[in-house]
């Protein structure tokens, strides 16, 4: 047995998709445990990309079953796109997705309340939201007004809890934001008609996987978002919605934890994020323009631009301790490949003290100074090594000061966004 749980140990974007398609090919199951349509796993076969929002990239597979958890929050009208979209290019999903009869939908006025509170923050501090609705639609499901996949079926009690929910966002738009109602007639006839095409996915997916780890299959849970976006353990404000940490992959699917082997830590070579927040190892302007083309560090979801800084060890440090992780996969190597020196921060200045912990206070860090270790680049191409000891020996030297640093052993290198570009350890 061999279950594994692959989080993202950064701001997110480290480039998930990837490790996760390379995981698939030894898993049986692959399962989304949090997050909805806010976040995308890109992942290059070929010459064709694909970009995935909902459903778990292991789809690409022909022999994995996918599951999307009940921790997840699911826009209908985005995954009947996705499903249309994998099959326009010849990947069946009908018999291979299953979808947890506890997850919650997103309605049209999530994204509409997420869009309006957003503006109304222009004039305060903006968290930077997508405005898929995520946030709103967890905001329901914690103050017991959500819609659930179980919900949606049984058209009587759906009757009842939409005209229970919208009693509420109806009052909020009328009096808070001045804006025009939702119909009840309208929802409903459109969430039953998406209910007929729901439920043939619609399972009791707790029971599901836990009798496949009783057969010893082999699961594989894959997290949306990156831990610093983790609702409890982020930079809170600036997070998401979602525990997108390896507890998260407990609480949104059923499982025990007894039942994991494995938790894996995706970060890249540097430091990236999209939307508001701090970043304490942001580059000069210049410098983050050329790893940004470079990295084509541009949003899978939204097209934003990422701000781009050199590799945090505190952040990473965090991630190994909430997560728990045993071992890390660092991606994007090759973007570093030109550089004649490397940077990586040790330890934040703050108050005229060296902290080399998180802090919680997220505005204590947005005035934190990175305290930098110097290293020397390679200035030679990694793309082409299929091995370690292939590597320049200044990119072998720069992970495993990495690894000494976070105190996790590195067990896969990618140097390409191509499957082949990737040195298992």
């Amino acid at each position: 047995m061999s279950n594994i749980i692959l989080v993202g140990a950064q701001w997110g974007d480290e480039g998930k998709g990837k490790i996760i398609d390379i995981l698939a090919k030894k898993s049986d199951y692959i399962i989304r445990y949090q997050g909805g349509n806010n976040a995308g796993h890109t992942i290059k076969i070929g010459k064709k990309q694909f970009i995935l929002h909902l459903i778990p990239s292991g789809i690409l597979h022909p022999h994995t079953r996918c599951v999307i958890g009940n921790g997840v929050v699911v826009d209908p009208e985005a995954l009947f796109k996705e499903i249309a979209f994998l099959q326009q290019e010849g990947i069946s999903v009908r018999k291979r997705l299953c979808i947890s009869d506890r997850a919650h939908l997103i309605f049209p006025f999530h994204p509409l309340i997420d869009t309006l509170r957003e503006e109304d923050r222009q004039k305060r501090a903006k968290i930077g939201t997508t405005k898929r609705g995520i946030g709103p639609c967890y905001g329901d499901k914690m103050m017991r007004l959500g819609i659930r996949m179980c919900d949606v079926i049984d058209e009587a009690y759906f009757r009842e809890r939409l005209a229970n929910i919208l009693l509420e966002k109806n009052r909020i738009f009328k009096n808070i934001y001045k804006s025009p109602s939702c119909s009840y007639q309208k929802l409903l006839i459109t969430y039953r008609n998406y209910a007929k095409r729901l439920k043939p996915y619609i399972t009791d997916t707790t029971l599901l996987l836990n009798d496949a780890i009783g057969k010893k299959k082999r699961l594989l849970f894959e997290g949306a978002q990156g831990t610093l976006l983790d609702i409890d353990h982020g930079t809170y404000p600036f997070v998401t919605s979602s525990n997108a940490t390896a507890g998260g992959a407990m609480t949104g699917t059923g499982i025990g934890p007894t039942h994991i082997d494995h938790v894996i830590g995706v970060v890249k070579a540097y430091t990236t994020r999209v939307g508001e927040g701090p970043l304490p190892t942001a580059f000069s302007s210049t410098m983050m323009e050329k790893i940004r083309e470079k990295g084509g560090e541009y949003g899978a979801t939204t097209g934003r631009p990422r701000r781009c800084g050199w590799f945090d060890a505190v952040v990473v440090r965090h991630a190994a301790l909430v997560n728990g992780l045993t071992s890390l996969a660092v991606t994007k190597l090759d973007v570093l490949d030109e550089l004649s020196t490397i940077k990586v921060c040790v330890g934040y200045r703050i108050k005229g003290k060296i902290i080399r912990n998180f802090p919680a206070n997220t505005r204590l860090l947005s005035n934190a100074k990175p305290v930098y270790e110097e290293h020397p680049g390679w200035m030679k191409p990694t793309g082409q090594s299929k091995h370690f000891k292939q590597l320049p020996k200044k990119a072998r030297a720069y992970l495993k000061r990495i690894s000494q640093l976070i105190r996790v052993p590195i067990s896969i290198v990618s140097i390409g966004a191509e499957r082949s570009r990737t040195i298992v350890l």
